[in-house]
């Protein structure tokens, strides 16, 4: 029962950060390529000092910092990682958004324009599908890792898989939840290495 409760705990963290951490990282990304100096150079930092740090640090920074700092300890250790994932995956996503942007030819853009487009038609209509085929495979890279950095949760207590399993272990000395947790993340691993095939399949229509 301890391990099934790990198990949601992990599937949730999981879901819970590529749900917010996708479009905020495209936020992220408009920020980066802004023609605007200020905003440019924040989130070229800010996305810097993100991806230069461990995720682990972040983790322990986000749970302690409010509490040491501001007076203000945060009251929940899943909300804690939850937000450090976030931020650090919204970083790395941007930085594969603006590269599959930045990637497209500039002609196309001009093209597009010259034939009475906005820029909003031409990001979604004719950009962004080209895009999605470029950072897939880089996207499913980051996703993957994703499902194992979920351990580091246990960094704060959290309750995921390998906590459940760890605590199993010192009170019983048994080792087989070792095993589970392990069977747990190649098949999760599995699953969605197959689904990113299957999209990738799915748009091999068009060639880069």
């Amino acid at each position: 029962m301890t391990l099934l409760e790990g198990f949601g705990t992990t599937v949730l963290l999981f879901a819970a950060t590529l749900v917010v951490s996708l479009p905020l990282g495209l936020i992220v990304c408009f920020g980066s390529m802004s023609k605007v100096p200020p905003i440019r150079w924040i989130a070229r930092v800010f996305v810097w000092i993100i991806r230069g740090t461990p995720l682990m640090l972040q983790v322990m920074v986000v749970f302690y910092v409010p509490g040491l700092v501001f007076d203000y300890p945060m009251r929940s250790r899943f909300i804690a990682v939850f937000i450090a994932f976030v931020i650090n995956y919204a970083c790395y996503f941007s930085e594969i958004y603006r590269g599959g942007i930045e990637s497209v030819p500039r002609g196309q853009y001009e093209a597009a324009q010259v034939l009475g487009m906005t820029k909003t038609q031409v990001f979604f209509r004719i950009i962004l599908p080209q895009v999605v085929k470029r950072i897939l495979s880089p996207m499913s890279n980051e996703v993957i890792t994703l499902v194992k950095d979920t351990s580091l949760a246990r960094v704060i207590a959290v309750e995921e898989i390998i906590f459940a399993a760890q605590g199993i272990i010192n009170s019983y000395a048994l080792i087989w939840p070792l095993f589970y947790s392990g069977a747990f993340y190649l098949i999760f691993v599995g699953v969605l290495t197959l689904i990113f095939r299957a999209a990738e399949k799915k748009l091999s229509y068009y060639k880069v």
